[in-house]
């Protein structure tokens, strides 16, 4: 027992990186502006951790939508939580271990808090135009950091009893991811960019495959509008008799334009806009059995969940830099 005592102190002073990371209930601090989510500041961080990636993507998902979120929240998740406050236009966000307790957490946010305030004003925060104007920041981050880690509490002029009077008078609010992806006008990867944004967003550029289902939505748009126009005719003398034949060709139409539409912007509910834009060309083209053989029915559903499919895997671009964080 003395033997292997002395062996695991020796390991101990060898690795002190390793122990460090084992006793890290901190481990990622990200500085935000509130009403755009550009990026101020962050700590460097060489973990590999899958968990703390995931939790550090969500951060991201949440600092876009941090206008419309409460002062003080929290993410649950199965290791690692997120933990935020916002103040005076600037959110203060952290990913922690699970087992640290949520009023330390705050008071890392505090005194995180009390840090960024003495070296920029709020001028300079408001006129920042690139992502990571701040990022010298990151030494008194990693200082903070390590000293919660090493001691576990407060730094600076905020006290754990202040912390856990203003927490049980103002409980942090419970953000589900979902409800903030949804805010965010996020769907199947695809989100609404607020005017005004600091950050550079567009879609991925167009692929092979989208120019040709451009070409054949604007083809089958076209053999639309052209049957239900020249079926107007023959409605008229015929008592309205084909009223609503000219109907399913036109609304067929109008269903393959907005697929164009949805394929080269990005929109709030894409998934849902799509997949009903792609059950009434097949519900129009059913009813027109008898104005269409089986090859075109099958050629104009198949162009339809052709471009369905594309829509839906074509992706936003976001071409705001990590930095290295």
């Amino acid at each position: 027992m003395v033997t292997m005592g002395k062996q695991a102190r020796i390991y101990l002073r060898v690795c002190p990186s390793w122990t460090q990371r084992i006793m890290s209930l901190i481990l990622f601090a990200f500085v935000v502006r509130v009403r755009d989510g550009l990026p101020l500041s962050a700590s460097t961080d060489f973990e590999h951790n899958r968990e703390l990636q995931e939790r550090k993507q969500q951060l991201r998902t949440i600092s876009k939508a941090l206008a419309r979120l409460p002062d003080k929240g929290t993410v649950k998740g199965q290791d690692l939580n997120i933990f935020f406050v916002s103040s005076e236009g600037v959110s203060y966000m952290t990913v922690c271990h699970c087992s640290l307790p949520v009023a330390k957490a705050f008071c890392f946010l505090e005194d995180l808090r009390w840090e960024f305030t003495a070296c920029f004003n709020s001028t300079v925060i408001a006129l920042a135009a690139r992502p990571y104007p701040f990022l010298e920041f990151d030494t008194s981050i990693q200082k903070l950091k390590q000293h919660y880690n090493q001691s576990g509490g407060p730094a600076l002029e905020v006290t754990l009893a202040e912390v856990q009077e203003d927490l049980r008078i103002h409980p942090p609010q419970i953000i589900k991811l979902e409800d903030v992806e949804l805010t965010n006008g996020i769907a199947n990867g695809h989100m609404e960019q607020s005017p005004g944004s600091g950050q550079n967003v567009r879609l991925e550029p167009v692929s092979a495959p989208g120019i040709l289902s451009l070409v054949l939505n604007i083809l089958c748009a076209s053999l639309n509008v052209i049957r239900g126009v020249h079926l107007i005719e023959y409605t008229f003398q015929d008592d309205y008799e084909g009223i609503w034949n000219v109907v399913a060709f036109l609304l067929a139409f109008v269903c393959c334009v907005f697929q164009c539409h949805l394929y080269l912007f990005h929109s709030s509910l894409k998934k849902l806009k799509s997949f009903t834009l792609l059950s009434v060309i097949i519900l129009c083209n059913l009813y027109l059995h008898g104005l269409r053989n089986v090859w075109q029915l099958i050629f104009h559903m198949s162009v339809a969940s052709f471009s369905t499919c594309l829509i839906l895997t074509r992706k936003l671009h976001d071409r705001t830099s990590d930095c290295g964080v």
